[in-house]
Formats: structure tokens, sequence, C-alpha cells
């Protein structure tokens, strides 16, 4: 008895469902989701089993490192180039429009106001190095970061304060940080930290 011959059916399969579902969803992402502003310094911050949430705007981070090294950042490009520009004023120096421009693409800082100009001509890859990290004075004889925490809740009322700091920042130092908060009246403020789980659930 001969065999019967099953016909062959094409095994081509088609992904144009599949490429425009992937198109979607990556479309999707992309519109959603919040871009983390570069940070001149690592940080490993402490862990916590707060859930309380930052808002997302008119935030004025202050990032301190393990040294001690204080940075101050904002969320907004037209306040960045207000406050800059105020905070040069109260120490007695002027911006080029080209300088505040610049400083308004940098998401957060750490430089002396004296040394600004020089750090703002400086290329992207530059101050991105640990050299250019000096962090902003805070010291009782030249505290520019009472100036600049100052400047920036006159130029936007709104901002909320956010305290980054790394796990091993010496007690001192937060505790410096703390005090001119208190000097200036600034006594709400969250602190950035891991989540933990609690042990009570």
């Amino acid at each position: 008895m001969p065999k019967v011959k099953v016909p062959r059916k094409s095994t081509t399969v088609d992904m144009t469902a599949m490429c425009d579902v992937a198109f979607l969803l990556l479309t999707f992402f992309m519109l959603t989701s919040n871009f983390v502003a570069k940070e001149p310094i690592v940080v490993a911050v402490p862990s916590s089993i707060s859930e309380i949430k930052i808002p997302e705007r008119d935030i004025i981070t202050v990032l301190i490192d393990k040294e001690g090294k204080v940075f101050v950042g904002l969320d907004t490009q037209n306040d960045r180039k207000e406050v800059l520009d105020n905070v040069g004023k109260a120490y007695g120096l002027s911006f080029t429009e080209k300088e505040l421009t610049e400083f308004s693409k940098i998401g957060m800082s750490g430089v002396p106001i004296t040394q600004m100009s020089a750090y703002l001509a400086l290329k992207p890859e530059q101050r991105d190095s640990k050299e250019a990290a000096i962090g902003i004075p805070t010291d009782s004889l030249n505290n520019q970061f009472k100036t600049w925490i100052k400047t920036a809740r006159q130029v936007n009322p709104k901002l909320r304060l956010a305290i980054k700091s790394d796990s091993n920042t010496p007690y001192k130092v937060i505790k410096d940080v703390m005090a001119t908060l208190v000097d200036i009246k600034e006594n709400r403020y969250n602190l950035i930290t891991s989540l933990e789980k609690d042990p009570n659930k």
C-alpha cells in the first residue's frame, strides 16, 4: 500500500504584531520614566523602614559624601540660573549669560563660589572628575552652604529640602549641616534612605 504524503505547510510566522507591541511598550516606558540626575559623587545611603515618598518637583537636594563634602542640586533649570546669579551677587561676583546657561545644565554642584567660573569653563568630562568635586564650604567663617539654601528659598519658596548622606559620613558633618539649616529656620527636610523590610510587618 503506497504511503500518503502529508503536504508541507509554511513555517513562516508573521512577527508584525509582536514588533508593534514591543515598540509600543518601549515608547510607553520612555515617556513615563524619570531619568536620574547625574551626581558628582557616589553615595551609599543608609537604610530605613520609612515609606514616605519625596515629591518629584520643586526639590533642593543636599548631598553629603563620606568625606564631609557638601553638594547642592536643584531640579529646575530656571531656578539654577537665578540662584547662581543671586549667590554670585551676594559675594560681589557676576556671571556671564553663557556661564549661567552652562550652570543650568548641571543638576548638582559643589564648588566654592569663587571657583565657579573656572569650574564652568571645564569640559563636561573634567567636571565629573574627583578633582573637581571640592564641595561647598560649610565652616563658620565661610558658610557658603547657608547662602545657597537661603537664596534658593527666596527664588522658589515652594522648594522642598532633601538630604542625601553617605552612611559613613561623620556625625559632626551632619550636625553642622543641620545646625546651619536651623540657623536659617529650615526645620523641615526629608532624609533620603534606601528602603528595608519592616520587621514588625
